[in-house]
């Protein structure tokens, strides 16, 4: 996977990644995380690139747990305009290829869709539909520029074109999430509206038409991105202690919520994890 990044953000603040079989994933791409131009800083978390080279290899299923990002990609076949996901994304990865994605601050995209978020979570939307005919010319920059810096201005170019304001609302949501984010210990909606000051049905508005998903979901993705973390990280794990730590009321509540986003159980995504980790090269494929 090869990090190289030129981004590193507040270690108060928790940013979701959730790459699944890490130690796999580095022998078959490189990412670099880039910031955005100053005037993106309030709208966008960080550019992403990845690369890879597969050609005369078998292609490669890249799987990635749900967060509340909205992300728009430019990569030839699978440009979009990806809402926030109740699901694990999967990629095939295949041949040789470059490309740039988006992660935008959650929150924020209302501003540039100019409709609810709600309205496309777990949905692709064309480019063309949210920013018009000069994203197809900021895509084809992506796969033409020489580096990574070229890349990224294309794409910070682009969305500078179309300037936006947050309107209040937005902020309100965008600063909730950043309270789950900065506090691991906000484990019930009940604790957000005491964080923010909100009530429940202000949090619950705010959510679906700026986050495009409840807050009871925005904090169970934390919940679940922090427990796949610790079971890659954590020798043996003890699975009823971490689901006291992440505010679980037991621990099979813990182990059907993490199945239902990731597809396994903690025991097996901790088991697939150290098999990768043990499978993995000396050296990176890309």
């Amino acid at each position: 996977m090869n990090e190289r990044d030129s981004y590193r953000e507040p270690v108060t603040h928790r940013i979701p990644r959730g790459i699944v079989a890490e130690a796999t994933a580095r022998t078959m791409f490189t990412l670099t995380r880039h910031p955005p131009a100053p005037e993106l800083a309030e709208l966008v978390e960080y550019h992403w690139i990845l690369r890879w080279d597969l050609r005369g290899k078998p292609p490669y299923e890249q799987r990635v747990l749900p967060n509340l990002s909205v992300h728009v990609t430019f990569f030839p076949g699978a440009s979009g305009v990806h809402g926030p996901a109740h699901d694990v994304f999967s990629h095939r990865l295949a041949g040789h290829v470059q490309g740039l994605g988006v992660r935008f601050r959650p929150g924020t995209f209302r501003a540039f869709l100019g409709g609810p978020v709600r309205d496309i979570a777990d949905r692709v939307v064309p480019l063309a539909d949210v920013f018009g005919p000069a994203a197809a010319t900021a895509a084809e920059s992506v796969q033409t520029a020489g580096g990574d810096a070229q890349m990224a201005g294309a794409i910070d170019n682009l969305l500078i074109a179309n300037p936006v304001t947050l309107s209040p609302a937005a902020r309100e949501a965008a600063e909730a999430v950043e309270s789950i984010a900065r506090d691991p210990e906000i484990t019930r909606v009940a604790q957000l509206c005491a964080d923010t000051g909100l009530t429940t049905r202000s949090i619950q508005r705010v959510f679906a038409e700026h986050v495009g998903v409840p807050p009871k979901w925005a904090i169970r993705i934390y919940r679940l991105n922090d427990a796949a973390q610790r079971l890659v990280t954590e020798g043996q794990p003890d699975y009823a202690g971490l689901a006291v730590r992440l505010g679980y009321s037991d621990q099979s509540h813990f182990i059907r919520d993490f199945r239902t986003v990731t597809g396994q159980s903690p025991a097996e995504y901790a088991r697939t994890a150290r098999a990768a980790a043990e499978r993995e090269p000396d050296s990176d494929r890309t």
